[in-house]
């Protein structure tokens, strides 16, 4: 079934611009298909997550609705299709190659070829565009490159998965929340998605693999997790700072 025909050329337009890989996948089979199950996303494609998937189209302003189908085992599975057409969001990024390239020349000018939240380089082209402050919670930003980050595939996947399972994502819905979130502005937060925790990613390369390996030793001589040897050595190292 090919339910393309029913659809208007402006959200036809929209759907054929986009070209990440995953949504675009949604997007096709949902086009050919009418809809996409959890299983089709699974057993065709490989996307252990379907509701990322369908996130991601959702992202790219296209309304879905999840209904429920009949598996291959007989049992009630989740599927998705279109939801109301307009409300799709003609967003000022979608399909403008061009102005999502600027944006991101202007965050790597400005700030170098790192994730935002991990600080290690990265090559360019794996560097993926973020909104600091999740379209769920305020819409579409202003095209200032500043309302985006930088964050690696493995990043932006952590950041996901954190903001789906945040408070203000699922009902609050209060920017300001985000604004003083880790995954908004890793390097000045307040809570990390409501919670009171704090976090730092290390990250050893090249000689410094070596240290990595002596403490990794060391964790396991003392019988304790490498995060609790390494918390126990900065607090030791603040002790001795304060009674110098």
């Amino acid at each position: 079934m090919d339910d393309s025909q029913q659809l208007p050329d402006d959200f036809l337009q929209l759907c054929r611009s986009i070209t990440a890989k995953r949504p675009k996948t949604v997007i096709d089979h949902i086009l050919q298909h009418g809809l996409i199950t959890t299983e089709d996303l699974k057993t065709i494609y490989g996307y252990n997550h379907p509701p990322r998937a369908a996130r991601d189209v959702r992202e790219h302003g296209i309304p879905l609705e999840t209904v429920y189908v009949t598996g291959s085992d007989g049992r009630k599975i989740a599927a998705y299709r279109f939801g109301d057409v307009s409300k799709a969001r003609f967003s000022r990024l979608a399909g403008r190659t061009g102005l999502s390239k600027q944006i991101k020349d202007a965050l790597v000018s400005k700030y170098g070829c790192k994730c935002f939240i991990y600080l290690e380089d990265v090559d360019e082209r794996e560097l993926q565009i973020d909104h600091r402050v999740p379209f769920a919670v305020d819409g579409e930003p202003d095209l200032d490159p500043e309302n985006f980050m930088l964050l690696c595939g493995s990043a932006n996947r952590a950041k996901s998965w954190s903001c789906e399972h945040c408070e203000n994502w699922n009902n609050i819905k209060d920017k300001s929340i985000c604004l003083s979130c880790y995954w908004a502005y890793p390097e000045n937060y307040q809570h990390i998605a409501m919670r009171q925790v704090r976090r730092i990613d290390l990250l050893w390369e090249g000689d410094d693999v070596e240290v990595y390996e002596k403490l990794q030793e060391l964790a396991f001589s003392m019988e304790k997790e490498l995060p609790e040897l390494i918390k126990e050595i900065i607090e030791q190292e603040i002790n001795l700072n304060d009674n110098g």
